[in-house]
């Protein structure tokens, strides 16, 4: 299946594609540039705002704009036409350390919005990595969800929301779990590895969750997107043109369309890579809707 570059954004650390179906277009970040990025699929044209902060992880808000996890919490944004972006914190959360910032994150079925926090040097090994849950009203610090992961990423949920996906990016680790997830209480249990990654090719980065349940997970440093069926099994792998793939979403007119984003390494002055670029392919499947966040729960 052939992938298409549809932005060659450049992006150090693109992350967190989300589309919106009544503008025909994607969202996605660059985390260390602090930039909300928007393509319209009917015109091509990019968009970029500008955050005071890195930014890591958006959910659309069901009153418009953005939740995001950024540096020190989860923020609301308003992008505006003139390329300006309201910004408000949130809810603050107290790191482990200075060095940390939240990473992949996303909002449950009921519209929870979910993140991991991470220690900016990945190299350090440093376990402090907390997942953290964010429900309208909470000023912070938000407690710990769950802890003790170096690079939390992963995070996804099954159609009926029953069920938590999370994994541990980390070279260390690079496990996938499965949780039960309480969608009552927003509460996950009985941890289990879902996935080895030591097993496939690549670690495990951002997900996706389709129609039919199965798990969408980007190996970065392979190249590649693992789909695994709800029990575990690998069912296909998709190549990328780029080594790095961090996160996918389903989107397009009929959420059938499978878009990528990527990162590309400070030491890629090749003019000719598409590192860093965003992609779309043809999965053969469909996605889901995009949980929105929900401020009345």
């Amino acid at each position: 299946m052939h992938a298409e570059l549809i932005v060659d954004a450049r992006n150090a650390v693109g992350e967190s594609p989300v589309w919106v179906p009544e503008e025909n277009a994607l969202y996605w970040v660059d985390i260390p540039a602090g930039a909300l990025q928007r393509w319209s699929a009917a015109t091509g044209q990019v968009n970029n705002w500008k955050t005071p902060q890195m930014l890591a992880c958006i959910a659309r808000h069901r009153d418009g704009g953005w939740v995001a996890g950024m540096e020190i919490g989860f923020f609301r944004l308003h992008p505006q036409n003139d390329g300006s972006l309201d910004t408000k914190l949130l809810a603050h959360v107290d790191h482990a350390r200075d060095d940390m910032r939240l990473n992949d994150g996303r909002c449950d079925r009921q519209g929870r919005f979910w993140a991991g926090s991470m220690v900016l040097n990945m190299g350090a090994n440093a376990a402090d990595g907390t997942l953290y849950r964010y429900t309208a009203g909470q000023r912070g610090p938000l407690a710990a969800q769950l802890g003790g992961f170096i690079v939390p990423n992963g995070l996804g949920f099954s159609p009926d929301g029953r069920t938590m996906y999370l994994s541990d990016s980390h070279p260390l680790i690079q496990q996938i779990w499965a949780f039960d997830y309480d969608i009552d209480t927003g509460t996950p249990s009985n941890r289990r590895v879902f996935v080895d990654m030591n097993q496939y090719e690549g670690r495990p980065d951002g997900a996706a969750v389709d129609a039919d349940g199965c798990y969408w997970i980007c190996a970065n440093d392979a190249g590649l997107i693992h789909r695994f069926t709800p029990n575990g099994r690998l069912d296909r792998s998709l190549t990328l043109p780029v080594k790095k793939p961090t996160m996918c979403a389903f989107g397009g007119p009929r959420l059938d369309t499978l878009f990528v984003t990527s990162i590309r390494p400070g030491d890629d002055h090749d003019p000719d890579s598409l590192a860093g670029g965003v992609f779309a392919l043809d999965p053969g499947v469909k996605g889901l809707p995009e949980p929105l966040f929900n401020d009345s729960l």
